[in-house]
This record gives C-alpha cells, sequence and structure tokens, in this order.
C-alpha cells in the first residue's frame, strides 16, 4: 500500500504530468472556445491538435534555451537574432503545418499554398502566425518565471527560518554551558570545605539538567515549566546563603498551559544572584516579580549591588547570558518585548514585558 502511495505521490509530483496537463487544459479550451463561435468541435480540434506540436517546441525552445542560456547570461544580440531567426521559422512551419496536414482534413476544394509562397510572406506569418505560435510560449514563460520566483522567495524564508533555528540552538548550546559553569565552581567550593550541601546541589543540578536536555529544544513550553526551573535554580542557589540573602520571589500565572520560549526568564536570575550577592555587600536582597495574565507577561528582577563595580558587570552589552537573552528575545519575539533597566546608587533593576498572544 506505502508503494503504491509513493508511486501516486511520484507521478503526481512529475513534471511530466504538470506539463500534460498545462497542454491538454490549452488544447481544450482553444477548441471550446473556437466551437462555440463558430461550431464543428471536429474540425477545431484536427486545426487546433495539429498547430500543437510547433508550439510546444517553441515554448520550451524559449522558456528552456534562449531565455536561460541568453537573456540571463546577458547576451541580448545574440538571444535578440535568435529570436527572429527561430519565430520566422516555427510561424513558417506553422502555416505549412495547417496548409499541407490539417486543411486536407477540413476543407475541400481549396489551392495550397507552395513552401515559397509560405516564407516568402513574412507579414502574413507575422500577422496571422506568429500570435498563435508565440501567444501561449508567453504565456508559459510568465508562469516558469512567477512559478520560480514563488519556489525562490519560499527557499529563502526556509532558509531564514533554519538560520534563525539554528541560531536560537546555537545561542541555547552557549547558555548551557554558561550556566553549568557557574554551578559547577559552587558545587566544587562546596565539596572542598566538605559541606553537607554538596548532594543537594547534584540533586538540583540534575533537575535543571533534566529540563535542559529535554524542553530547551522546544521553540514554546508551557510557562509552569519555566516556573518549575526557576525554583529548582533559586533552591539551588539559596542553599549557598540560608540566611544571608533576604529573598522574595512572587508569581501569578493565570493559565499555566500558556506558552514561552525557554531559558528567557534564567538569565536574569541568574545575573541577580552572581551580582547582587557580592560578599562585599551588606545585607544581600534579591526580588523577583512574575505575572502572566491576558496574554501578557511581566518579570522583574531587582539586587542590591556594589555601586562601584555594578555598572560593569551588569551591562546588557557584557557577560554571555544577557547578550544571548537579548538576541533570544529578537529572534523569538522581534518587536514583541521590551526590556528595560534601571541602574540607580544601591539597586539594579531589570524589566522584561512579553507579549504572549
Amino acid at each position: 500500500m506505502s508503494n503504491d502511495k509513493r508511486l501516486i505521490d511520484n507521478i503526481i509530483q512529475s513534471k511530466g504530468v504538470y506539463h500534460s496537463f498545462f497542454w491538454l487544459g490549452y488544447l481544450l479550451f482553444s477548441v471550446i472556445l473556437a466551437t462555440l463561435d463558430s461550431g464543428n468541435f471536429l474540425n477545431h480540434l484536427i486545426k487546433y491538435g495539429g498547430l500543437l506540436p510547433i508550439q510546444m517546441i517553441a515554448s520550451y525552445y524559449l522558456v528552456y534555451y534562449q531565455v536561460p542560456k541568453l537573456i540571463v547570461r546577458k547576451k541580448y544580440i545574440a538571444f535578440f537574432l535568435s529570436f527572429i531567426v527561430f519565430s520566422y521559422t516555427f510561424s513558417a512551419l506553422a502555416r505549412l503545418c495547417i496548409v499541407h496536414l490539417v486543411e486536407p482534413f477540413i476543407r475541400k476544394d481549396f489551392e495550397q499554398e507552395t513552401f515559397v509562397e509560405i516564407i516568402s510572406d513574412p507579414y502574413y506569418l507575422f500577422i496571422v502566425y506568429f500570435p498563435s505560435v508565440y501567444g501561449i510560449a508567453f504565456l508559459m514563460l510568465i508562469i516558469k518565471s512567477a512559478k520560480g520566483r514563488m519556489e525562490e522567495r519560499q527557499k529563502i524564508e526556509v532558509l531564514e527560518r533554519e538560520k534563525v533555528t539554528n541560531e536560537l540552538k546555537f545561542l541555547k548550546a552557549q547558555m548551557q554551558p554558561h550556566f553549568l559553569f557557574n554551578t559547577l565552581n559552587n558545587l566544587y567550593a562546596l565539596t572542598l570545605s566538605k559541606s553537607d550541601l554538596a548532594p543537594k546541589v547534584v540533586l538540583k543540578l540534575s533537575e535543571i539538567l533534566d529540563f535542559i536536555l529535554h524542553q530547551s529544544s522546544h521553540t514554546r513550553i508551557p510557562i509552569h515549566k519555566e516556573l518549575e526551573l526557576l525554583k529548582s535554580f533559586i533552591e539551588l542557589e539559596m542553599l549557598r546563603y540560608d540566611d544571608t540573602l533576604q529573598l522574595n520571589f512572587n508569581h501569578d500565572i493565570e493559565g499555566i498551559q500558556t506558552e514561552i520560549a525557554p531559558l528567557l526568564l534564567l538569565p536574569l536570575v541568574e545575573n541577580a544572584f552572581k551580582h547582587g550577592v557580592n560578599g562585599s555587600i551588606v545585607d544581600p536582597w534579591i526580588n523577583i516579580h512574575l505575572i502572566a495574565k491576558n496574554e501578557q507577561l511581566t518579570f522583574e528582577v531587582s539586587n542590591s549591588k556594589v555601586e562601584k563595580v555594578a555598572k560593569k558587570q551588569l551591562s546588557l552589552n557584557g557577560g554571555i547570558g544577557l547578550v544571548n537573552l537579548k538576541r533570544q528575545l529578537e529572534l523569538n519575539y522581534l518587536a514583541k518585548y521590551t526590556l528595560e533597566i534601571e541602574d540607580s546608587t544601591k539597586e539594579y533593576k531589570v524589566l522584561l514585558t512579553l507579549d504572549l498572544s
């Protein structure tokens, strides 16, 4: 059954089938139109059927040789000379075909023109037979050009989509080692001090890795899964700080199946922990607010900071995580997002808004 379906698909996709339908449709249309005008279906079928081979040869020669081999390669003089010669030749052949092959079947008692008389009357050939032969040739050229442009546009769109997809994959691949590097550094410090927190860190890290391996490859995920990732990361970080860090994490999500691009929110939280809990900061704090309602997301992350180094550390123009975040926002949401930064004396705040519709 699958072989039969494959055979049918191959036949349908074959250019020969499309061309056969094109010429059959043209022939039937011409015959029916002429029949409605003057009757006698059979005579018109013989006439247009006899003219069809010349029309086909002229059309394919123009569309598949003269245009691509001469015009496209900017050989305009060669094309002009070739077109003059062959249009005259095909018009004369069409007239010969009609006079000596077709008319004997549909007319009686008529005087046939000789070969010399036919080819020596270019004016009549141009007025009567050139339009008959090259009218369909020009139509075929227009259709092929339009089809070619459409296919080229589709190829460009596919390449653009592939480019965006590959770039997103690259950005995510960059982000994951960046996150792992920071977490493994923390784990290394805990193991050196033989801290009892090390096993918990490994457990939380495994949960986050599970998310990265199984969810980050999707273009969109339910927002509650991104929320779970944030919770796991925050719990992982809080194992290091105990009561030395004041953390406030609020979230209000309406419709847990609302979707978001994965790994968009984590870099902001990661940055807050990285730069907002510096050892030289007295009473460090981090505030995180996530609201997703009516297909609009608001994500605000603020943290304490060291005044003299904060601007250099937290610029969106530096740091793998934030640079990647900005690029991912551009690729995933185009103009449907805003990213605002407030850098005051004692506080650093990032506000991200997304249109999730």
